[in-house]
């Protein structure tokens, strides 16, 4: 697949045991698979390999890297990835499988990536009630990111037909699971200390969730549009204690540097710290590495993080975007 998401045709996969070991197959391989859940139809990649997750990105030809939802087999395996206060628990309890995505603080055993996660410390779960969703995840064995299978700011997809005519070419293939049930996307949760909030309304009412908790939820992003949680709101992104510094093309002492591409920087040899994105110069191999490597140069101890131009072509959008809200003042 090139950086704009295209590749052979996609090929649709039967709802059966052949067909789904298949999609489960793809998925371990790294690739991108449409399948149906009870909201919508999801575009699927592992959540665990960095390089799938921006896969997905770049079929889709997303703006941004926002936090994607992980879905998973069962609530066993969710708390392997988040940690559930008792709130959390008891909407898990009640609503899992279902549409409900329950944002909960990252638990130490979790293997989904930074870029999953956008960089935050919290991380999106969902358990789908769909059979054949539910299977799918059960064969693969990992937590799969998926987002609607469409590309960014068209309408979301309630069956393989629609997700073809968005994405045919751009992944690898489709499980045909006829039309989803609900046709809206999750409701999703934050529990995160204090107040649960509702993040985005969705499949689970908000009179449901609040009659079961016995209290009102709060509503919309705790900390404005610089800290959202979760899909479907503003993007969110990692943003370092050092500044960042776009477009540099040499460093001064003590800085460290975020490299892109096989050049050397003027004064490289002064940084405190270097990585490089993506020596061979690939843009999806540099968006799997965008959050971990800020993270790493962050805790070099620079005070500035000096930063290679990164071609504002396919992924290379989404990568700038998140740069430059690295980049802001706050």
């Amino acid at each position: 697949m090139n950086d704009h998401g295209s590749m052979g045709r996609t090929a649709r996969l039967s709802a059966d045991e052949a067909g789904l070991a298949e999609a489960a197959a793809i998925l371990q391989r790294g690739g991108l698979v449409a399948f149906p859940t009870e909201t919508v139809y999801g575009l699927g990649a592992d959540a665990t390999q960095a390089e799938a997750v921006a896969g997905i990105y770049a079929a889709k030809e997303r703006p941004s890297f926002n936090p994607l939802i992980s879905h998973l087999e069962s609530f066993e395996a969710a708390k392997v990835q988040g940690t559930f206060d008792d709130t959390a628990r008891k909407l898990a309890e009640a609503f899992w499988p279902g549409p409900l995505t329950l944002v909960v603080p990252v638990a130490p055993t979790c293997t989904i990536s930074d870029l999953a996660r956008a960089g935050l410390d919290s991380v999106g779960l969902r358990v789908p009630a769909h059979p054949l969703a539910h299977a799918l995840l059960k064969a693969t064995g990992r937590p799969v990111a998926a987002p609607s299978a469409n590309r960014s700011g068209r309408v979301s997809p309630t069956d393989a037909d629609h997700v073809l005519s968005d994405l045919d070419g751009r992944i690898d293939a489709v499980v045909e699971g006829g039309a989803s049930d609900v046709g809206v996307e999750s409701t999703i949760v934050a529990c995160l200390g204090g107040a649960p909030r509702l993040l985005r309304p969705g499949g689970v009412p908000r009179e449901a969730i609040e009659a079961l908790i016995g209290q009102t939820l709060e509503s919309g992003l705790e900390g404005g549009e610089k800290n959202p949680l979760a899909p479907g709101m503003l993007a969110s992104h990692y943003a370092p204690r050092a500044q960042v510094r776009l477009n540099a093309t040499a460093i001064e002492a003590g800085e460290a540097i975020l490299l892109f591409g096989p050049e050397r920087m003027q004064g490289s040899e002064q940084a405190k710290a270097a990585l490089n994105l993506s020596k061979n110069g690939d843009l999806k191999e540099a968006a799997a590495h965008l959050f971990s490597y800020l993270r790493q140069l962050d805790a070099s101890g620079a005070q500035t993080i000096a930063v290679a131009p990164i071609p504002e072509t396919g992924l290379g959008d989404a990568i700038n975007d998140r740069l430059r809200r690295a980049a802001a003042e706050r």
